[in-house]
């Protein structure tokens, strides 16, 4: 990992992710930059929490990151650290940073995000059209300090997800801790008495299909990591819900996501996002750790 990037405001979240980067950083040996794009400063109505102060235009994007600069270097000794403040739209303003960087971390809300809303819309927005994978930052304690020592990682029904399995791979080696591999599967008879799989406890077919995809998902992975633990996984339920369940105790959740046209307007012709369905929709609203949205190609 070359570089990472961190993007911050001077919200308590942002701040969040800022150590979250910086802490990686030190596990990888990489660049860290830091950048601010102080066109927030308009559309926000607080002010970071770090000053009891109101300073005003430029002064008060460059003690932001100053401050945020400051905190990093403190903080991860021995790492490279840049900071530059950037001009425009955060959202634009990220997704050029994302072409530059092999990693883009961001806080779940920024200064003017809703206590009530679980996740930002820069965050949302950011984790679906980045040219890189994007970490949001969330959850308390423990998962951003990284002591659960568990990596989850979520693969689909195709298994087609070989970058988000390696994302989740290479994450767990320079953590030193082992990958969840989770594959969930569901049985629309289950609970009808007369049908063949729920007489006598017979196993269901389902079941080891996922059990298989799984396999097939990781298998590059363990040949190029074969120091990595791998824990897997094949409950049934719901895919949302047993990842969220594997996350209570997870210091990263992984998921792949595909790249797809752009429906909206404002993107552009020609332009094209990752396509987060529900799974990911939900995983990034209310995973209690971080979460890595890697593109597909």
């Amino acid at each position: 990992m070359r570089k990472l990037v961190a993007g911050v405001d001077g919200s308590d979240a942002s701040l969040a992710a800022l150590d979250w980067a910086v802490a990686e950083s030190v596990r990888r040996g990489a660049e860290l930059r830091i950048v601010y794009a102080p066109l927030w400063e308009p559309y926000e109505r607080t002010w970071p929490e770090f000053t009891a102060t109101r300073p005003r235009g430029r002064s008060v994007a460059e003690h932001v990151l100053v401050t945020a600069a400051d905190r990093a270097r403190e903080q991860g000794r021995g790492i490279e650290v840049e900071a530059e403040l950037l001009s425009g739209d955060p959202v634009p303003a990220l997704l050029r940073e994302a072409e530059k960087g092999t990693v883009l971390v961001v806080g779940d809300r920024g200064r003017g995000g809703h206590d009530a809303l679980p996740l930002g819309s820069v965050a949302l927005t950011v984790a679906a059209r980045a040219a890189c994978p994007v970490v949001v930052v969330r959850g308390e304690g423990a998962a951003r300090r990284g002591e659960f020592g568990r990596v989850v990682l979520g693969t689909g029904n195709d298994g087609a997800e070989p970058a988000a399995v390696d994302f989740a791979f290479r994450v767990a080696q320079a953590r030193g801790c082992r990958v969840t591999a989770v594959h969930s599967w569901r049985s629309p008879e289950r609970g009808v008495a007369t049908h063949a799989h729920t007489l006598g406890g017979a196993p269901d077919p389902r079941m080891r299909e996922a059990e298989w995809a799984l396999g097939r998902a990781v298998r590059t992975a363990m040949e190029r990591h074969p120091n990595v633990p791998l824990e897997r996984q094949s409950p049934e339920g719901l895919p949302r819900d047993t990842l969220l369940t594997a996350a209570a105790e997870a210091d990263l959740v992984v998921l792949g996501a595909r790249r797809t046209p752009l429906a909206d307007a404002t993107a552009g012709a020609g332009a094209t996002g990752i396509q987060l369905g529900p799974v990911s929709h939900g995983v990034l609203h209310l995973a209690p750790c971080p979460v890595a949205v890697v593109r597909e190609d």
